[in-house]
C-alpha cells in the first residue's frame, strides 16, 4: 500500500475521528488537538506525517492574535452583552409585545422583530434567545399561545444573530475566505486577486437575513389565519394605548441609531468592522449610562462574559489548527479534492454536497466547530471549481443557523429549555422548532436558486 493512500486513509478516519469523539462529549478544542495529535503519531509511525510540520502552529496563533480583523468579535459580542445586562433589550422587547399585541400573533411578529433588531445590535444567539425567552416566553403563555408556537418562535429568532450582520460567525469567515480566495487566484496565476471584505459578507447576509424575518412573519401571519387558537391577540387596555407612542420611541430609536452606526459605517466603507466594533462596545455603555442602568456590576458581567465566550471561540480555533495541519500534510486535502471535483454537476453539484454535509452536522456539532473543520478543507476545492466567496461565506452562515435548532444539541434548544418553565416540555420546544428548520431550508433553496440575492449588494457596495 503506498505512503499518499495511507494518508489519505488515516485523514479520512481524523475526521471521522474527531466528529465521534465530540459525539461522546468531550470537550471541542482539546477533542480537535488531541485526536489530531494521537492520528498525527500513527502517521509518524507509518511515515505519512512529520512532527515538524507543527512548527507552523506558533506563527498561526500569533496571526489569530495579532489580526486586527478578529479584534471585532470581543467588541461585538461586549456591545451585545452590554445591551442585555443594561436591560435596554428587556425594554424593546415588553414595548413592541404592546404595540402587536392586538393582532393575532401579534407577540409573535413582536419578537421575530425585536430578534431581528437584537441580531443587528448584538450577534450573540445565546444573550438574545435568554433574554427572549425570559420575558416573551410567560407573556405569550399568559396569552394563551400554543407553547411549541412560542418556543419555535422565539428559538428562529434569537438565531437570528448567527447572519445578520454583526456576526461574529461571518467574520471569522470573512477573514479565512481573504486568505483562502487569495492563495486560491494566485494558484490560478491571478497575482492581483480581487478581495474578499468581512465587509463584503455583512453587505451579502443583509438581505437574506431580511429574508428570513420575512418569512417567520409569514409563517406567523398562516399560524393566525388557520389556526387562530394557536396565537390570540392581546388588547391593550385604555391607559397603556395613551403612552404607547413615546414608549415605543424611548425603546427603539436608541438601539436604531446605535445600529445604523455600526451596520452603516461597515456598509458604506467609512469604518472597518474593528472600528465600527468599539464604537458599537462604546455606544451599548452610553446607551446603558444614559438610562442610569450603569454600574460597576454591570460593567464586570459585560467585561466576564464577553472574557469567557471571546475565550472559548478562540481556543476552538486554535485546536482547530492543529487539526488542519495533520489532515492536510497526511493528504486529505488531496482526498476532498478528488471527491469533491469528480461529482456531478461541477461546482454546483460540489456545493450540494458540501451544504448537505454541513447541514447533517449540524446535528450534532456547533456552529464554529463545523466552520473551522470544513471550510478550511472545502473552500479551496469549491473557489478553484469558481464558487464565488461572499456566496459561498453567506449560504454557510444560513445554512449552519439551522444548527441552533436542530435536535438533539441545537444551542438555541438548551438555552430557551435552561429558562423556560416546567410545563413547557422539552419534547414542546423540539416540535416548535420543526417549522421554522424548515423555513430556514426553503431560505437556502431560495438563495441556492437566485445568488444575485446575496451578491448584488455587496457588488454597488
Amino acid at each position: 500500500m503506498s505512503s499518499v493512500l495511507i494518508g489519505e486513509i488515516l485523514s479520512g478516519l481524523l475526521f471521522f475521528g474527531v466528529i465521534g469523539f465530540l459525539m461522546l462529549g468531550f470537550p471541542v478544542a482539546f477533542t480537535l488537538a488531541g485526536t489530531s495529535l494521537i492520528f498525527g503519531a500513527v502517521g509518524y509511525f507509518l511515515g505519512v506525517f512529520d512532527f515538524s510540520n507543527m512548527g507552523n502552529l506558533m506563527g498561526r496563533y500569533i496571526g489569530f492574535m495579532t489580526n486586527e480583523v478578529l479584534v471585532a468579535v470581543p467588541l461585538f459580542i461586549f456591545m451585545g452583552v452590554m445591551l442585555e445586562k443594561s436591560k435596554i433589550a428587556e425594554q424593546l422587547l415588553l414595548t413592541m409585545g404592546k404595540l402587536f399585541g392586538n393582532l393575532r400573533g401579534g407577540l409573535g411578529i413582536s419578537v421575530i422583530v425585536v430578534g431581528a433588531l437584537l441580531a443587528a445590535s448584538t450577534g450573540v444567539v445565546g444573550a438574545t434567545v435568554v433574554t427572549m425567552g425570559l420575558i416573551s416566553l410567560p407573556a405569550m403563555l399568559r396569552a394563551k399561545y400554543d407553547p411549541k408556537l412560542a418556543s419555535g418562535v422565539i428559538c428562529a429568532s434569537g438565531t437570528l444573530g448567527q447572519i445578520i450582520p454583526p456576526s461574529t460567525v461571518l467574520i471569522f469567515m470573512g477573514d479565512m475566505l481573504t486568505s483562502i480566495n487569495a492563495q486560491v487566484q494566485m494558484a490560478q496565476g491571478n497575482f492581483a486577486p480581487t478581495p474578499v471584505t468581512v465587509g463584503d459578507l455583512f453587505a451579502g447576509a443583509f438581505i437574506p437575513g431580511m429574508l428570513l424575518v420575512a418569512l417567520y412573519i409569514c409563517w406567523m401571519i398562516f399560524k393566525a389565519i388557520t389556526d387562530p387558537e394557536s396565537c390570540p391577540a392581546t388588547p391593550m387596555s385604555e391607559d397603556e394605548r395613551k403612552g404607547i407612542l413615546k414608549e415605543v420611541a424611548v425603546a427603539l430609536l436608541p438601539p436604531l441609531v446605535l445600529i445604523l452606526l455600526v451596520l452603516g459605517s461597515i456598509l458604506t466603507g467609512i469604518a472597518t468592522p474593528t472600528e465600527a466594533g468599539s464604537v458599537g462596545a462604546v455606544g451599548a455603555t452610553i446607551l446603558a449610562a444614559l438610562r442610569w442602568r450603569l454600574s460597576f456590576k454591570v460593567f464586570r458581567d459585560a467585561a466576564m462574559a464577553t472574557a469567557t465566550i471571546t475565550s472559548m471561540i478562540f481556543i476552538i480555533l486554535f485546536g482547530a489548527s492543529v487539526f488542519s495541519i495533520v489532515f492536510r500534510v497526511m493528504g486529505g486535502d488531496n482526498l476532498v479534492h478528488e471527491f469533491l471535483a469528480n461529482l456531478p454537476g461541477g461546482a454546483i453539484g460540489a456545493m450540494i454536497v458540501v451544504m448537505l454535509i454541513m447541514f447533517v452536522l449540524g446535528f450534532i456539532l456547533d456552529t464554529f466547530e463545523i466552520i473551522f473543520i470544513i471550510i478550511p478543507i472545502t473552500a479551496p476545492i469549491l473557489l478553484a471549481l469558481g464558487v464565488d466567496p461572499i456566496w459561498l461565506g453567506v449560504m454557510v452562515g444560513v445554512n449552519l443557523q439551522t444548527s441552533f435548532m436542530t435536535p438533539p444539541f441545537g444551542f438555541s434548544l438548551f438555552y430557551l429549555r435552561g429558562v423556560a418553565p416546567s410545563r413547557v416540555t422539552t419534547g414542546m420546544i423540539y416540535k416548535g422548532a420543526v417549522p421554522f428548520v424548515a423555513l430556514q431550508v426553503v431560505a437556502i433553496t431560495i438563495l441556492f436558486i437566485f445568488p444575485q440575492l446575496i451578491t448584488w449588494l455587496p457588488s454597488v457596495m
